[in-house]
C-alpha cells in the first residue's frame, strides 16, 4: 500500500531568513514547500491549490490581508487554509484585521517550531473535514436526484392511468372511488418528492425563478379555490377574502401559488373536522402586499414557534404521527418567499388556539404595461401528431393511451435510433422524449432531429424523472422547446399540444 502524497505547503515571505527558517521545519515534518516573497507570486502558485498557504503580512508590493482576501473570495481558491504568520501580530488590530479577512489562524514570529506545526496540522484537518462534509453533501444531492428519478418513474404511468380512467368516465361509485384515492396518493407522494428536492435547491441556491408582474391576489384565489374540494372533503371550512384591486407584485406565479397551496396543505393539515380557516390579502399602504392564513387548529407553543421554518422540523412527535409529511412545508415557504424579496412570519398563541401565517411581499409599483390584445387561440381538440420516445413499457402505454383518448395520433418507440427513423417517417408536430434511453440518450436524438431539415422546427419536449436545473440547461442546449419532469401534468400538455405544437405539417415536407 503506497504512502499518501505529503500536504503541499506555499510559504509567503519577503525576508529569505524567515522562509528559510519556516521551511526547514516544514520538511523536517514530511511536508511538501512552494516559495514565495511577494503577493503576486503568491496568487500565481495558489492557482495550483496548495493545501496550506503560510502567509506573511509584510510584502513588497501588496500587504497579506489583501492576498489573504483574494484568495478567499475565489471560488476555486476559497478553501485553502490561511495562516498569518508575522511579527505585527503582537498588536490586536493587526490580528483582527487579518481573521476580518480571511484567514483562519495567525502566529507571531518568532515562532516556535513545534507550535507551527501543530497549528498547520489542525488547520489540515479542519480542511479534511470540511473536504468531507462537501463530499458527503454532494453525494446527498446526487442520492436526492436519483431518488425523485427512481420515484417518478412509476408515479408517471399510475398518474397517466387516472387520467385515462378519468376520460373513459363510467358510473360505478367503487371504481371512482378507488380512482379518486390513487390520484390523491400520487399527488401526495409527487408532492413529496417535490418538497425535498426544492429544500435542497433552495439550500443550494439552485431554484431559478421567472419572475413577471402578476397579480398576487389572483393567485392567493386561484390556488385557494383549487384547495376548496379537498377542505370540504375534510370537514373544514374555507374562507377567502381578497381586495378587488390588483396587488402587483414581481414574483414567479408558479412558486408563489406554491408558497400559497403549502400554507393551505398544512392549515388543512394541523386543523380538525368542524374547524375553518381564513385567507386575506392585502396590503398596508402602497410598498407591501400581506397575505394572512389563519386558523383555529392545534396551534404551536413557543419551542415550535422558534423552529417552525426549520427544514425536518415537527409539530407532531407523537408515535402514530397521524398529521404525517417530511416538516418541508414551511422551510420551503420561507426559502420561496426570501427569494421573492418577502419574509414570512408564524405567529400562536399556544397549543390549542391556532396560528396565523403572515406572508410579506415588496409590491411593484411600476405603471402597468398596455395591455396587448389577446392572440388567438388554437382549439383544444386540434388533432396532433405525436411521437412518445419511452423505454418504460408502462409509461409508454400509459401516455399513448391518455392521448389516443384525449383525440391524439401517436406513435410510440423504445429507443433513441428508433425515435429518428419513426420521426423522418412520420413528421410529428412534437416528440415527448424520455433522457434516459438505452445506447443513445435523449440529449443525442433531440441533436439528430435538429439536423433532419423537415425536423429542425419540431416541437421537442424533454419528460425525465430528474428535475435539476443543470438538467433543464442541458435538455435545452441539446434542442429541447420544453422540460416536463415526470409525472407530467395532463394540463400543461395539452396546452403545449394547443398552443406550441402548431406548424402545419405540409410545411415540414417543403
Amino acid at each position: 500500500m503506497s504512502e499518501p502524497n505529503p500536504a503541499t505547503i506555499l510559504v509567503v515571505d519577503d525576508s529569505e531568513d524567515n522562509r528559510f527558517a519556516v521551511c526547514r521545519h516544514l520538511q523536517k515534518a514530511g511536508f511538501a514547500v512552494v516559495e514565495a516573497q511577494n503577493g503576486a507570486e503568491t496568487l500565481r502558485h495558489v492557482k495550483n491549490l496548495p493545501d496550506l498557504v503560510i502567509l506573511d503580512v509584510d510584502l513588497p508590493d501588496m500587504n497579506g490581508f489583501e492576498v489573504c482576501h483574494s484568495i478567499k473570495k475565489c471560488p476555486e481558491t476559497s478553501s485553502i487554509p490561511v495562516l498569518h504568520l508575522s511579527a505585527t501580530f503582537t498588536k490586536t488590530r493587526h490580528r483582527i484585521q487579518g481573521l476580518d479577512s480571511g484567514a483562519d489562524a495567525y502566529l507571531c514570529h518568532p515562532v516556535e517550531p513545534l507550535e507551527l506545526i501543530a497549528t498547520i496540522n489542525a488547520l489540515l484537518r479542519l480542511k479534511r473535514t470540511e473536504q468531507a462534509l462537501q463530499e458527503a453533501n454532494r453525494r446527498k444531492d446526487e442520492f436526492l436526484a436519483m431518488l425523485a428519478h427512481e420515484l417518478r418513474n412509476p408515479l408517471a404511468p399510475i398518474r397517466n392511468a387516472v387520467e385515462i380512467l378519468r376520460h373513459r368516465g363510467g358510473t360505478d361509485p367503487i371504481s371512482l372511488s378507488a380512482r379518486d384515492i390513487i390520484d390523491r396518493q400520487a399527488t401526495h407522494l409527487a408532492r413529496l418528492v417535490d418538497d425535498l428536492l426544492d429544500v435542497t435547491r433552495i439550500a443550494q441556491g439552485k431554484v431559478p425563478l421567472e419572475k413577471n408582474r402578476c397579480d398576487l391576489g389572483t393567485i392567493v384565489r386561484e390556488t385557494a379555490e383549487d384547495y376548496r374540494g379537498t377542505f370540504v372533503e375534510d370537514g373544514l371550512t374555507l374562507n377567502v377574502r381578497v381586495l378587488t384591486e390588483p396587488l402587483w407584485v414581481l414574483g414567479d406565479r408558479t412558486r408563489l401559488s406554491q408558497i400559497v397551496g403549502n400554507l393551505l396543505h398544512n392549515a388543512l393539515k394541523f386543523t380538525d373536522r368542524g374547524g375553518e380557516v381564513r385567507v386575506e390579502v392585502t396590503h398596508n399602504g402602497t410598498s407591501h402586499a400581506l397575505v394572512n392564513i389563519e386558523d383555529n387548529g392545534i396551534g404551536m407553543d413557543a419551542t415550535t414557534l422558534k423552529e417552525v421554518f426549520e427544514p425536518f422540523s415537527q409539530a407532531d412527535h407523537s408515535l402514530e404521527r397521524r398529521k404525517g409529511g417530511l416538516g418541508l412545508g414551511l422551510a420551503l415557504v420561507k426559502g420561496l418567499t426570501e427569494l421573492h424579496g418577502g419574509e414570512v412570519r408564524a405567529a400562536s398563541d399556544g397549543p390549542g388556539l391556532g396560528s396565523t401565517i403572515t406572508l410579506r411581499f415588496p409590491l411593484d409599483g411600476r405603471p402597468p404595461e398596455k395591455s396587448q390584445a389577446a392572440s388567438s387561440s388554437v382549439a383544444r381538440n386540434t388533432q396532433r401528431r405525436v411521437l412518445v420516445v419511452e423505454d418504460n413499457p408502462d409509461a409508454a402505454e400509459s401516455m399513448t393511451l391518455l392521448l389516443g383518448l384525449l383525440g391524439h395520433e401517436v406513435d410510440v418507440v423504445r429507443s433513441g435510433l428508433d425515435a429518428v427513423e419513426v420521426a423522418r417517417r412520420s413528421l410529428p408536430d412534437l416528440v415527448l422524449c424520455d433522457i434516459g434511453l438505452p445506447g443513445m440518450d435523449g440529449y443525442a436524438v433531440a441533436r439528430a432531429l435538429r439536423q433532419e431539415p423537415n425536423l429542425k422546427d419540431v416541437y421537442l419536449v424533454a419528460l425525465t424523472g430528474y428535475a435539476r436545473q443543470e438538467d433543464q440547461d442541458n435538455a435545452s442546449e441539446a434542442g429541447f422547446d420544453a422540460h416536463l419532469t415526470k409525472p407530467a401534468n395532463i394540463e400543461t400538455l395539452q396546452a403545449i399540444l394547443a398552443d406550441k405544437a402548431t406548424r402545419p405539417r405540409e410545411d415540414r415536407r417543403s
